[in-house]
């Protein structure tokens, strides 16, 4: 092995590096803070920056036919470089923006060092037949400061939530299609054919040449349009960028008509490209008809794997495939590092790319999970096959030629290789579907109790509000009905009929069409998402000509009674662990990722519920902050039915930041607290009182200018639990009616009789109290103890002196705090003195023991 391939082995070992973070953030993201944002930015501004600092400085000594010389400035550059990297990712991991700040500065620099050095190059070099090429890179370099400093920006900013957003249409557009695109394009114009081992096409030279200033223009454009906060002029942009990749990439499919995409890398780099003009359609066309920032940004939202995944990533794996090869030099090292990263490639890129499309369609979110840990594989499968390569080439060194020559792989078996991958891909999907068959509406067969008349009624029926309109459908007796459900409304929705045909959830804008089965009598429907129903979402088919037909015997099966009386009675079982109580200390940095999950837990002793849930718990996590503290809070829903969040904390137009995402999505929500208070967070999709009676609630503390320290702080959160069947979801029936089955402190029933909140004689405590609801206030109160302070909804109603208080009382999302010292020990009970609440649960005790 020569010293240059010994120098871009060493370089490319920080590629492999990243990729390896990359796995493992993926692996992890449900427990790494950041996660969503790191998995674009290790990918993007560590593995692949990386790459283009090694490669794009290679081929430019390469076309313009420079001596290769000291590597010292190249070896400065990525260590520098990867610093600041490091530093970025630090700085957004911790909360701590000067990391970020100067991380930025550093990685700004470096970019414009290396542009600056290849331009240089470009000057002092006699001319050459490729040196234009060059000029991709130049301005690929001239893009990342751009763009890092709007990320640095963004990290940071108090700017209203729509410039924010604007921003990061500009700071994706800019880095992805400006640093990586112009540098991919015009890589291409050189190394494909070469991948390819044929000549080049006759116009590859010209459309290159003539493409650059396009792509600059288009690239001007849709960063103007996207600062603008105008979507439909980002839309031209990124129509004219489409159109000029097309223009500078289209000679080469002469290349490919002579020489066909056979092996990894070639076939990955072409799957990359088509990822690249696919996502590019599907923004125009979608930027296009976005009415505002927000909407354009959850265009852009719905394809970021699609482009980071299919385009960046693919292209990076099918370069290196090629690349670390050849600048390992000898034939015979040459040779068994293709064989190792040849190694199933076939099955990789089938994987890849065909569970990629499932991920990126709207398949239920099992599906998507099962899909995005295949294509994980296939692409993790990179890196043990890289140290397999160089240790097979180091095996071969000094070897002249191999021992024979590698017989290809017929073309026939390629098939069937990637037949199987596409296979497993479909069989993970199917398992999919069986663990959750009612998210794509498998329905049972009905009976028919008439005489079919071979005919079929059509009808469509739409979504206004929560309503199904037409609500009745009438079809003549013996008909089979076929129903066109257009979901016209703005949520999730589904046709569920008694006779056990259903749709499926659909999302807005789409529609889906069900087989009804032969009518031989009344057949009831209603939409199966929780709370739906009783909002109105119902449906009655009506056969005319024939007695009704009852179906009740196909509704939905009811809640299991439990027991509630006998569990308020018993202890918990072994597993118990209690809600922590304990007040979070307010800290300077509010930037967190709040997914939502669907999970399992028990709610009373021996009563297991299926909650939605911020953070995974019911509440939710509170949060802390002080007057002008700026909260920026991403959150990613994670369950199977559209959710929002609502922070009563930030005063801000609910359009963007409050609106209802769909499984799989992301919001970015940040304000600036204003003003002291308890705060209440909550779920705001409808049937809202639904959602926070499953759980979806939380508290934000912002404390008032000067709050005295105190020697014991606790949070309890107040709410209802309307019990469905046992590990069911929320009874909406029962939360229309307002009849809940326990009334709760922090998500359990009289959890803290079983484990007392811990305080002792003398000592000064504060207890925090919000009422989330959904429809029950409180009027909390602590048995044996008063009140020497009284704080609500931002003012006090009583300070220290000589008058006491008995009871906070507080109406649904009020919050407030009392404090008292406990005068000598023993067991406190705290109640809400709603007494039947706190015989439903609310109830616990503050054990107090003597002052040591």
């Amino acid at each position: 092995m020569n010293e240059r391939g010994s120098w871009h082995l060493r370089a490319g070992s920080v590629v492999v590096a990243w990729l390896a973070a990359l796995v493992v953030v993926s692996v992890g993201h449900r427990w790494i803070p950041q996660s969503g944002w790191l998995l674009v930015h290790v990918l993007g501004l560590g593995a692949v920056s990386n790459a283009i600092l090694i490669w794009s400085g290679h081929f430019t000594d390469a076309l313009l036919r420079r001596p290769t010389g000291s590597r010292r400035a190249e070896t400065a550059r990525l260590l520098v470089f990867n610093a600041g990297a490091v530093a970025v990712v630090a700085g957004m991991i911790s909360g701590w923006w000067p990391a970020v700040l100067v991380g930025g500065c550093v990685v700004a620099i470096v970019a414009l060092w290396h542009g600056t050095t290849l331009l240089r190059r470009l000057r002092s070099a006699l001319p050459s037949r490729f040196g234009h090429t060059v000029r991709y890179y130049v301005a690929a370099a001239a893009m990342l400061p751009v763009g890092a400093g709007i990320g640095v920006a963004m990290a940071d900013s108090r700017l209203p939530g729509e410039v924010h957003e604007r921003l990061v249409l500009a700071h994706a557009g800019i880095n992805v299609l400006g640093w990586v695109g112009l540098t991919v394009l015009g890589t291409l114009v050189t190394l494909w054919p070469t991948m390819l081992r044929t000549r080049m096409a006759q116009r590859v030279e010209d459309a290159a040449r003539r493409g650059l200033p396009v792509l600059l223009a288009a690239l001007a454009v849709g960063v103007a349009g996207a600062v603008a906060g105008l979507p439909v002029v980002t839309a031209a942009g990124v129509l004219g960028y489409l159109v000029a990749a097309g223009y500078v990439l289209e000679p080469h499919l002469d290349e490919i008509r002579r020489k066909h995409p056979g092996d990894f890398a070639t076939l990955s780099v072409l799957a990359g490209v088509l990822w690249l003009f696919g996502v590019l359609l599907y923004l125009a066309i979608g930027l296009a008809t976005a009415a505002t920032p927000f909407e354009a940004t959850e265009v852009a939202g719905a394809v970021t794997a699609a482009l980071l995944a299919g385009f960046v990533a693919q292209v990076l794996l099918g370069a290196l495939t090629y690349l670390i090869p050849v600048v390992i030099g000898g034939r015979a090292a040459v040779q068994a590092a293709m064989a190792e990263l040849e190694r199933g490639a076939p099955w990789r890129l089938s994987v890849a790319n065909v569970g990629l499309v499932l991920c990126v369609l709207p398949v239920p979110s099992l599906v998507r999970v099962v899909c995005s840990m295949l294509v994980l594989v296939a692409f993790a499968s990179f890196l043990p096959l890289v140290v397999r390569a160089v240790l097979a080439a180091r095996r071969m060194r000094g070897v002249p030629s191999a021992p024979g020559v590698r017989e290809p792989v017929p073309a026939a078996r390629r098939l069937g290789i990637a037949a199987a991958g596409v296979a497993v891909v479909v069989f993970a999907a199917v398992g999919g579907v069986a663990a959750d068959p009612a998210a794509v509406g498998i329905s049972s067969i009905d009976t028919v109790a008439v005489a079919e008349t071979g005919h079929t009624t059509e009808v469509q029926v739409r979504v206004e509000g929560m309503r199904f309109v037409p609500a009745v459908l009438d079809v003549p007796a013996g008909d089979r009905l076929v129903i066109e459900f257009v979901n016209s409304g703005e949520d999730r929705h589904d046709l569920v009929l008694a006779n056990g045909r259903r749709t499926g959830r659909i999302a807005p804008g789409e529609s889906a069409v069900l087989d009804a089965g032969v009518i031989g009598g009344t057949v009831d429907g209603w939409c199966s998402v929780a709370g739906h129903r009783q909002m109105g979402m119902t449906l009655q088919v009506r056969a005319d000509g024939a007695a009704p037909v009852s179906h009740d015997g196909h509704e939905a099966a009811t809640a299991d009674t439990v027991d509630v009386s006998r569990s308020l009675t018993i202890d918990p079982g072994p597993g118990f662990v209690p809600h922590d109580a304990t007040a979070p200390a307010a800290r300077p940095d509010h930037r967190m990722t709040l997914a939502v999950s669907e999970v399992e837990r028990e709610v009373a002793p021996g009563i297991t519920q299926k909650l939605w849930t911020f953070g995974g718990t019911a509440p939710g996590p509170t949060l802390r902050g002080r007057i002008g503290d700026v909260f920026e809070i991403t959150l990613v829903n994670d369950g199977t039915i559209g959710h929002s969040i609502d922070f009563h904390a930030g005063a801000l137009a609910p359009d963007g930041p409050m609106r209802t995402i769909a499984p799989g999505e992301s919001l970015t929500y940040r304000f600036t607290a204003t003003r002291a208070g308890m705060w209440l967070y909550h779920c705001s999709s409808m049937p809202m009182s639904v959602h926070i009676a499953n759980g979806m609630f939380g508290a934000v503390i912002i404390d008032p200018p000067d709050l005295p320290a105190v020697d014991r702080e606790f949070v309890l959160v107040q709410s209802e639990l309307y019990l469905g069947a046992p590990g069911g979801e929320v009874d909406a029936a029962k939360v229309a009616a307002g009849t809940p089955d326990l009334v709760v402190f922090n998500g359990y029933a009289n959890q803290y009789d079983h484990a007392p909140l811990q305080a002792r004689t003398g000592e000064r405590v504060r207890i925090w109290v919000l009422p989330a609801g959904p429809d029950r206030g409180t009027s909390f109160h602590v048995v044996g103890g008063q009140f020497d302070t009284v704080w609500a909804e931002g003012e006090y109603r009583l300070r220290p002196g000589t008058g006491g208080a008995q009871t906070l009382g507080l109406f649904p999302a009020q919050g407030g705090f009392v404090e008292l010292e406990f005068p000598e020990p023993g067991r406190y009970p705290f109640v809400t003195h709603a007494m039947t609440d706190a015989e439903k649960g609310a109830h616990g005790v503050v054990e107090v023991l003597p002052r040591t």
